[in-house]
């Protein structure tokens, strides 16, 4: 296999000379990640801009927050992926700032991003629960366009399958450290490519999908913040069974435990405790309310 190929033989496709990146302006080079990450971006603004604009809110505060969001989104995810591979940068700190490599954790997206959108909606004086639906709606859509990059980049994989979605690459296009140990031994004794889980392209079909429900559901949802809620919910679900099949996960120091599938897991339990102990509440209140109705009917009408 050639450096430079991708084939996914189990679908007959065979793709050659996928690159990285590409050259402009005459030697200026830009990876590939970047590009597809910076359109996914500008996709989800305008598409959240949209959501806003058709439930009867501001969509031009989604441009502002987003002006911010995404900055401190990117440091959010870069800061995420050093902390947790801390020995990857700490002896040569410089190549902390060379995020074309690739190199951006989500989690860390979507805390930093978050965490923007609180501040910001505080000091604008806006609900943070409707700017947060918002976001999360289009988070998914975004991270289901970016996980291409991943595939440009060759990372973000899994270990050996012969499943109907197995991915071939080129050793010589993939990170020594990312291969799987039960493909080592081919590796050295001769063997030019690794068969692998395409794990970037079943998260980007799980996060269409939850795009896809989280569009329809918006406009139905039962209180403020509930679309946010959904989503950490069902990403979490996701992200928990997809990471098992990475080879390239982040670890907790001293523990060993994928720090993602920890952070699902934490995501998954806060957002199911919210989104039952609102409906609880919501559900009470409307008892309340038909109890306070039906006792003002009896008094209309003695």
């Amino acid at each position: 296999m050639n450096p430079g190929d991708i084939a996914f033989p189990n679908l007959n496709i065979y793709l050659e000379n996928v690159p990285k990146t590409i050259t402009v302006f005459g030697g200026f080079t830009i990876a590939l990640y970047g590009i597809i990450i910076g359109c996914g971006m500008l996709i989800c603004v305008a598409t959240a801009a949209y959501d806003r604009k058709s439930r009867g809110l501001d969509p031009d505060s989604m441009w502002d927050c987003a002006l911010y969001g995404i900055i401190f989104g990117v440091i959010g995810a870069r800061i995420y992926y050093v902390l947790f591979s801390w020995d990857m940068y700490k002896n040569d700190l410089k190549e902390i700032f060379m995020i074309r490599n690739g190199g951006l954790a989500i989690y860390g997206g979507v805390i930093g991003g978050f965490l923007t959108v609180l501040i910001f909606c505080r000091v604008k004086k806006i609900s943070f629960l409707e700017m947060a639906d918002s976001v999360a709606l289009v988070f998914p859509l975004g991270q289901a366009i970016g996980r291409w990059g991943n595939f440009f980049n060759r990372e973000a994989f899994g270990g050996w399958t012969d499943n109907i979605f197995a991915m071939r690459l080129p050793v010589a296009d993939v990170r020594v450290s990312d291969i799987p140990p039960e493909l080592m031994d081919l590796v050295n004794g001769g063997v030019d490519y690794i068969q692998v889980h395409p794990t970037f392209l079943y998260e980007s079909m799980w996060n269409t999908v939850l795009f896809i429900a989280l569009f329809l559901y918006r406009k139905h949802k039962a209180f403020s913040g509930e679309v946010f809620a959904l989503y950490l919910f069902f990403y979490g679900l996701g992200r928990f069974f997809i990471e098992a099949l990475r080879t390239d996960q982040l670890k907790l120091p001293y523990v060993g435990l994928a720090v993602s599938r920890v952070v699902a897991l934490v995501c998954m339990v806060l957002s199911a405790a919210v989104c039952i102990f609102m409906r609880y509440r919501l559900r009470k209140a409307k008892i309340r309310k038909g109890a306070e109705s039906a006792e003002d009917e009896s008094i209309s009408d003695p």
